[in-house]
């Protein structure tokens, strides 16, 4: 190699060092809502929504405690012990990656803990073991997706009984928002600081397709407003279901073999701007006895559009029936399918009882554990969570299929016309 190609690679060597230096220097990088507050406050809760920058801001807020010497024995505290270790420690945010090489902690998974050259030392802990936490004391403590934690309020207990090193012990927590009662008690609490911000902030640094997905398919619906926009979303007093009811149908489903399918129609009678949707839910019944809703398929259009939508449906999943309740459409659902497709298996069904009363029946087979929701289904759950007996001018379409196709699912005794390819009526 020639002494001016050696120069010029030393020299571009020499420049992509200083420009890894420069990556680690985050009080150029970080944005305000990142850095810590001003002032002698012992806790500080970011929340913010995913992909906001959290767990950077958490790893960067030790990093500088332990640089300055402001903390020496520190508790590292995630939902569970992998979740601690993949995330706080080893994620591409965490503690090891935002250190340049010759800072950067040892690490011990044997042991837990993390050491660093100047003496600090940093445990790590699992939620769910927050027994742990007795006997160690600390000066600092980082906590992750506190409002995800089973058993929260304990955790914190037993942290705050061993935060008691130093001249000012702090902690930081980092989390999207849960309506929990522990949560929002604390945020109310004078002695904590909240920082607050959207997974928007940080657009730069995530990828265009991701944003453009989570702004058109959850944008300002309930789990878009917490997850996204960090809202802390409160149950509507009186509904007949609630946020966690929902979550629970949704964390334990399970992919069963399905022993019916039927596709329920809520039609709307009219087509205009301000027009009803026609609700059109997929939902099965598992072996297991189980009902499992498995598409939300609702939408405003003309009744030859959400039929054809509804045949589509009943094919590609391979249906034993379509369900529509007739009370408002009368035989529009019939004369529709007879037009477009005479093979589709077909039940007309007919309100005899209040909204509620039919909605009830299923709101308990939510608190049973009975339903699953194969997916999450935005609009679907911000409806059945608002819903509440004898208020509202807006018709809950949605809902309403959703009632019909468990109904028939759950509460109502398969006819002999319940086989696929007969015309029930």
């Amino acid at each position: 190699m020639s002494i001016k190609k050696l120069l010029s690679y030393l020299e571009l060597e020499v420049e992509n060092r200083k420009e890894d230096l420069l990556s680690y220097n985050w009080k150029d990088w970080a944005r305000p809502t990142q850095s810590p507050p001003q002032g002698n406050w012992r806790i500080w809760i970011i929340l913010a929504g995913r992909g906001f920058g959290k767990t950077r801001a958490g790893a960067e807020t030790l990093r500088l405690w332990i640089h300055h010497k402001l903390c020496r024995r520190l508790a590292l505290i995630g939902e569970t012990r992998d979740e601690t270790r993949q995330v706080m420690v080893e994620g591409p945010s965490g503690l090891l990656a935002v250190h340049p090489p010759a800072e950067r902690p040892f690490y011990s998974p044997s042991r837990n803990q993390l050491f660093w050259q100047n003496g600090a030392v940093a445990t790590c802990f699992s939620a769910g073991a927050y027994e742990h936490l007795r006997g160690p004391q600390f000066d600092g403590a980082w906590v992750d997706e506190l409002a995800k934690f089973k058993d929260a309020h304990k955790v914190w207990d037993q942290l705050m009984f061993s935060l008691r090193l130093g001249k000012l012990p702090r902690a930081i927590i980092t989390t999207t928002p849960r309506p929990t009662q522990f949560l929002k008690k604390l945020l109310t609490n004078p002695a904590v600081v909240v920082t607050t911000g959207s997974t928007f902030e940080n657009e730069k640094n995530l990828a265009a397709p991701f944003l453009e997905y989570m702004t058109s398919h959850y944008g300002k619906s309930a789990l878009g407003r917490q997850e996204l926009y960090a809202e802390v979303i409160e149950d509507t007093p009186g509904s007949l279901w609630t946020r966690p009811l929902v979550e629970k149908a949704r964390e334990n489903y399970q992919e069963k073999p399905l022993k019916r399918l039927i596709i329920a129609i809520d039609p709307a009678v009219s087509h205009g701007e301000k027009s009803d949707e026609t609700g059109i839910i997929v939902a099965g019944l598992a072996e297991n006895g189980m009902g499992v809703i498995l598409e939300d398929l609702s939408l405003k259009a003309s009744p030859s559009v959400w039929i054809q939508k509804a045949i589509e449906a009943y094919h590609r999943w391979k249906a034993d029936r379509i369900v529509a309740e007739v009370n408002m459409g009368g035989d529009l659902v019939e004369q529709l399918l007879r037009t477009f497709d005479t093979s589709v298996s077909y039940k007309a069904v007919r309100a005899t009882r209040g909204k509620t009363t039919r909605a009830e029946p299923i709101s308990a087979l939510y608190e049973q554990g009975k339903v699953w929701h194969a997916r999450h289904f935005p609009e679907l759950e911000d409806q059945l969570c608002s819903y509440v007996p004898g208020k509202g001018s807006t018709s809950p379409d949605r809902l309403d299929a959703l009632v019909w196709a468990l109904s028939e699912l759950m509460l109502t005794a398969p006819s002999p016309s319940s086989v696929r390819g007969v015309w029930g009526a």
